[in-house]
């Protein structure tokens, strides 16, 4: 008996080839949707400024605030309509779909001519970026084991700075030439899509599911089962507590490259874009310390205890960034601290929002909190970029959007503590 105790956890405990190359699919899906998301953000001053003929970096920062706020908010419909997808057609052949469609808008948004073209090819790029995580983390939940399932997640998690570092480094090297190149970059992607479709089969835990329920249930009915009495308040909390970290994220994020740009230009310096882009790249090294953290804190501490600490880290340390920073050798290295706090606390909800739903419904859930978040998140970008151009202040205007940290870290403890307890099915 003890004998054949040992050898069930022995094959528990061993990674198969599949698993792994679930893990791969889905890191690799996740970085490229990263780069692609965070490549505007980049390029944002200089295509904003071409495309307006416009100067003024707080009237530059406000149209940015619009195509941004329109992106985001595509962002987060996309990845509601295609949670529901995920979980009727499969993970991997969604995934597919929506590298396709990022990858595509996201080059094909390098040809605009107006500022209105380049909102609306960012916009249909955000329907596919939005779309690809629910599928990726659902994948990776159903196919990995319980007991490591967790880990899994935060290193798919770890894609994202690995996707800004990778956007940081095509604006470094293609920017000088032009911001349409950097854009056009993006489509590269898409070549991923093909790999996925040819060697990545569903997983056996939704297929046994979906077989079980097949014919059951309309799309509709899917969707409306989140918002059941057994599911209703999981969902408001994972909607509530993942919009807190993206609308003081990307509130914070978009103000970034123009306030660089007003700093450089102060301090008598000609080359903002590689100021931008290494800023970039160290917020991503901070983002990676972040991420590795939680693969310890998540399990040592629980899931709602990391994301009350992270969310109140990031709400310190915008302020401390926006309003006490002055000059740009402290800038540059305190992105690290910024990026381990802001970036790094994606982690948390990484790992949260998958536990808080059954497989059958699993893609659709994680899928409209991430999403409806992403929706939300335009508010930030929004008011960030409006009141920049109303008062000329950066600093106010981060300082606004960073207390959304503060509404998250009072609702995460309305929601259950998941850590150690089996996914349903």
């Amino acid at each position: 008996m003890a004998n054949a105790i040992m050898v069930d956890a022995t094959a528990e405990s061993k990674i198969t080839s599949y698993q792994w190359l679930c893990l791969l699919s889905a890191f690799a899906g996740w970085m490229f949707d990263s780069m692609d998301l965070n490549l505007f953000t980049l390029v944002l001053f200089p295509s904003v400024a071409e495309l307006t003929k416009l100067t003024s970096p707080p009237e530059i920062a406000k149209i940015g605030g619009y195509i941004m706020a329109i992106k985001l908010f595509c962002w987060g419909i996309g990845g509601i309509m295609f949670g529901v997808v995920a979980d009727r057609i499969g993970r991997a052949r969604t995934m597919v779909i929506t590298i396709l469609i990022y990858a595509t808008f996201t080059g094909l948004s390098g040809l605009a001519q107006t500022w209105g073209q380049l909102a609306a090819l960012q916009a249909i790029a955000g329907f596919g970026i939005g779309g690809e995580w629910a599928a990726g983390a659902a994948l990776i939940a159903e196919s990995w084991p319980e007991h490591k399932r967790a880990r899994a997640m935060q290193i798919m998690q770890m894609a994202f700075a690995f996707g800004f570092f990778a956007a940081a480094l095509d604006n470094l090297l293609l920017g000088p030439i032009s911001w349409r190149w950097v854009l056009a970059a993006g489509a590269l992607p898409a070549i991923l899509s093909l790999l996925i479709r040819f060697f990545v089969p569903e997983p056996e835990r939704w297929v046994a599911v979906r077989e079980r329920d097949a014919g059951k249930t309309t799309a509709r009915e899917t969707f409306a089962a989140i918002f059941r009495p057994d599911l209703r308040r999981r969902t408001i909390v994972g909607a509530v507590v993942a919009s807190s970290v993206m609308i003081g994220c990307w509130g914070g994020l978009t103000l970034l490259p123009s306030w660089i740009q007003q700093m450089v230009r102060a301090s008598g310096g000609t080359n903002g874009v590689s100021t931008i882009s290494y800023a970039f790249m160290l917020m991503m090294v901070g983002a990676v310390f972040g991420y590795l953290t939680l693969v310890w804190m998540t399990d040592a501490l629980g899931r709602r205890w990391s994301y009350f600490i992270f969310n109140i880290g990031a709400f310190a340390s915008s302020l401390y960034l926006f309003w006490y920073v002055a000059d740009l050798p402290t800038l540059l290295w305190f992105m690290l601290v910024y990026g381990y706090f802001a970036i790094g606390g994606f982690g948390t909800f990484a790992v949260y929002l998958p536990e808080l739903f059954p497989t059958r419904v699993r893609a659709t859930g994680q899928g409209f909190c991430w999403n409806a978040a992403r929706s939300a998140t335009a508010i930030g970008p929004l008011i960030a970029g409006w009141l920049v151009a109303e008062f000329g202040s950066f600093p106010a205007a981060a300082a606004a959007v960073a207390f959304a940290y503060v509404v998250g870290a009072v609702v995460i403890w309305f929601g259950p503590e998941t850590r150690g307890i089996p996914l349903a099915d």
